[in-house]
């Protein structure tokens, strides 16, 4: 029997290419306009080992979007993130990356995006956040202006004791990701000096990456479904509340060739959890979530496909869901799977372990009392 609903695999590739050609056209109108005056090279923070690098990042025209204040109200926060979604991107481009004398030449997708994998064979790594120059190869408004950019890599110091990988939305602040319209308004009117972390939450992670050494060496990396057009704004959120810094592997949302929204919730959040187990091999990792966007059952695909990597996962209950099944299917992996109401309950396991100091539980708490009289 023929069905009269068009398959995706025909719609798909017809929205795709509109989509294409909405941008194209987009993006010719506003250059012939002169509504592009400078353009961006705006690179996601990296991270690296002694025999590669991977830093990504998009060619976009520069909005100006400037950093925020507690005193801005809702206009001019709406103003700033309207701004970062409606985006003209610059498809097709060439950059060209430095990084130690080492020299790779890449070029954008459709959506503007680059990807960097650098061999680093024959170079001498330092520890900690490393500079890579980048520069763009097109003179793309005809001006003769050169376009460059500073990127970041993180390379652990020696001898970490575990890393982390924790999610952000609803882990590290409130979004209402499960509830569409609080999470548009949160999104649209606040900024990172007004939204407000959960309790306790930068002592905890700034524990965990002194572990018992009392020395900054675990890495931490934070992986999230949020799109990629708040990156600026999620980097000066954990400046804004001294939530130590760390790659963000964000994800794009935009029509794909064949998916509505390019890379679900589950397949990214794999995909880039994997990508750091298989750069760090000889690390063990902590992994952070909440209960509300499935991170419990993603957590067990990775348990299960990396035995013996994973030391525990903390999970934030923000659904009052029942994972006791899950919980015993952890177990049976040998990993403990914490549901926490907050975060000095995660604290206090983690103590239990060796994992953090007695002295930053104390500060643990302090700071979640001082957290939750400042909220309200």
């Amino acid at each position: 029997m023929t069905s009269l609903t068009p398959s995706r695999f025909r719609v798909l590739p017809a929205l795709y290419f509109a989509k294409r050609q909405v941008s194209r056209l987009k993006l010719w109108v506003w250059l012939k306009v002169g509504f592009v005056k400078k353009v961006l090279i705006q690179p996601y923070a990296g991270y690296g080992n002694g025999k590669e690098l991977y830093l990504a990042g998009r060619v976009l025209a520069d909005r100006d979007i400037q950093g925020s204040t507690p005193e801005d109200r809702f206009w001019r926060n709406f103003q700033k993130m309207r701004k970062r979604f409606l985006t003209v991107v610059f498809p097709g481009v060439d950059l060209e990356a430095d990084f130690q004398g080492k020299i790779i030449k890449v070029t954008t997708d459709e959506e503007g995006y680059f990807e960097i994998v650098l061999p680093l064979k024959d170079l001498e790594i330092l520890q900690g956040w490393q500079p890579i120059r980048l520069r763009l190869l097109h003179d793309l408004l005809g001006r003769s202006t050169e376009v460059n950019a500073i990127g970041e890599v993180y390379f652990p110091v020696a001898n970490p004791d575990y890393g982390i990988i924790s999610d952000i939305d609803d882990t590290i602040l409130t979004t209402g990701a499960m509830r569409m319209w609080e999470m548009l308004k949160v999104t649209f009117t606040q900024n990172a000096h007004t939204r407000i972390p959960f309790a306790g939450v930068s002592e905890f992670y700034d524990a965990l990456r002194k572990g018992r050494d009392q020395i900054l060496s675990n890495p931490i990396f934070y992986v999230s479904s949020s799109p990629w057009n708040i990156y600026d704004f999620l980097m000066e959120f954990l400046d804004a509340h001294k939530i130590p810094k760390g790659p963000l592997m964000l994800r794009d949302l935009g029509l794909s060739r064949d998916q509505f929204i390019a890379g679900s919730h589950e397949v990214h959040k794999l995909k880039q959890i994997n990508h750091i187990l298989d750069v760090f091999q000889e690390l063990a990792f902590i992994l952070i979530g909440d209960s509300g966007q499935k991170d419990p059952q993603i957590y067990l695909e990775v348990v299960k496909s990396h035995p013996g990597r994973i030391l525990a996962v903390y999970i934030r209950d923000v659904s009052g869901s029942d994972l006791s099944d899950l919980i015993a299917e952890f177990l049976i992996q040998g990993v403990e799977l914490i549901l926490v109401k907050d975060t000095t309950a995660a604290a206090a396991h983690a103590l239990s372990k060796g994992w953090i100091l007695p002295s930053d539980t104390e500060k643990i708490k302090d700071q979640k009392v001082e957290d939750e009289r400042e909220s309200g």
